[in-house]
């Protein structure tokens, strides 16, 4: 008999992280049921990451349940956005002189004046915190996947393939040279098949760096142990969003961990489409500096966030079938209109709040039967694995009887 396992996908997109967060607080006010109780994987980068690892959290007085619901975490970005992001006109001011200093003066003290322009991190902090406490990734009650891209690769050893000159400037492993960034999967994998030990690292520190969005915050030091031949590492990690959508996630972190027969079911909630179309004449017209200036919408950039999913959704989606769901829309189509969110990561307005809950009911009623569908599934999967953890009480409660009534015999 196939198994069956459910997978949610939560995209990044900063204050947009309130779209998911209606979907699953919707889902559990429907179902009566958590989301750790339904979902067997959670994954996504940035926003997301807080999402699935906050759900994930144990409750201090009864570990086996999760400390927050969903529509605690609606209240989070409502409360707490607009500390996190706070109205800033000169943010992008302080980022040009920042740039000018690097290129020219290099004077220290401009430079921490400045910030770099990034938000100040405590706020976010100070959140993280209050959210995880000193919950570990090894915590986690269903299985986690936090995902951070790295940008140092200073401390790997170059590997030599065989036959390599020593004095080769390049050192490769398996023909892919292993110096520069990478992509990290934090990883608490519930699975027996390929189970992997669980790497000793705080779900502050790795939530921290996947939301470390480039030009919105600095980069986040952690440090990760291993608890194998890895032993402890230390990365410089950024958003997790540089390499990380349902695609991805699926392929590279969540396959080779199913157990045998399993049929494997991704909820997707998307967080808006941002990535618009040009014309040739458009994109020539922006020349080389246009195409990541902030006031054209940054359209490289978008388009190298993009560019991955497109690339690998129609197989994906021909691989999973009917058991791939997916909720999200484009931002952009229903821009002009005046209803619709900001595009932007950091806009925590109480205008665009309203407009970010309206988005979610709009793009609800337009999957309505979709929507209906998982709630049945999520409700069906948490009674599977209700039975499950009957059978194993009832099967440990034997084993235990046997071995008192062989005692007392002996």
């Amino acid at each position: 008999m196939s198994k069956n396992i459910i997978a949610i996908h939560n995209y990044g997109g900063g204050m947009r992280g309130l779209i998911p967060a209606h979907f699953m607080a919707r889902i559990e006010d429907t179902t009566g049921l958590r989301m750790a109780e339904m979902v067997d994987i959670f994954t996504g980068p940035s926003t997301g990451s807080i999402l699935n690892a906050a759900l994930n959290v144990p409750h201090p007085d009864d570990p086996s349940r999760p400390k927050y619901r969903a529509r605690h975490m609606v209240r989070f970005y409502e409360r707490e956005g607009i500390k996190i992001f706070p109205p800033d006109r000169f943010r992008d001011f302080r980022g040009l002189i920042h740039d000018f200093n690097n290129r020219t003066m290099k004077i220290s003290k401009l430079k921490a004046l400045f910030r770099h322009g990034h938000y100040d991190t405590n706020h976010m902090a100070y959140c993280m915190r209050a959210l995880f406490g000193e919950s570990k990734l090894s915590d986690s009650l269903s299985s986690l996947i936090i995902p951070v891209y790295n940008l140092d690769g200073d401390h790997l050893t170059p590997a030599q393939e065989s036959g390599e000159d020593d004095d080769a400037p390049v050192h490769t492993q398996n023909n892919i040279t292993d110096r520069g960034g990478y992509a990290v999967w934090l990883k608490n994998i519930h699975f027996r098949k390929n189970r992997l030990k669980t790497p000793d690292v705080s779900l502050y520190d790795a939530v921290l760096a996947s939301t470390a969005a480039p030009t919105y915050f600095p980069c986040h030091h952690l440090d990760v142990n291993y608890n194998d031949q890895r032993g402890q590492r230390s990365y410089a990690g950024i958003d997790g969003c540089i390499f990380d959508n349902p695609c991805i996630s699926y392929h590279g972190a969540i396959r080779q961990h199913l157990p045998d027969d399993t049929n494997l079911t991704m909820i997707a909630f998307g967080t808006g489409h941002t990535h618009r179309s040009y014309k040739k004449d458009d994109w020539n017209n922006f020349g080389g500096l246009g195409v990541v200036d902030p006031v054209n919408d940054l359209p490289l950039i978008n388009i190298l966030f993009h560019a991955p999913e497109s690339a690998l959704m129609e197989s994906f989606k021909q691989e999973l079938g009917d058991d791939f769901h997916l909720f999200n829309k484009s931002l952009i189509d229903g821009a002009d209109t005046g209803t619709f969110p900001s595009t932007e990561i950091d806009d925590a307005s109480p205008e665009n709040l309203k407009k970010l809950e309206q988005f979610f009911e709009e793009t609800l009623e337009e999957n309505r039967s979709g929507f209906d569908d998982i709630c049945h599934k999520l409700a069906a999967n948490r009674d599977k694995k209700e039975r499950k953890n009957r059978r194993i009480n009832k099967k440990s409660m034997r084993r235990f009887l046997f071995m008192e009534t062989y005692r007392e015999k002996t």
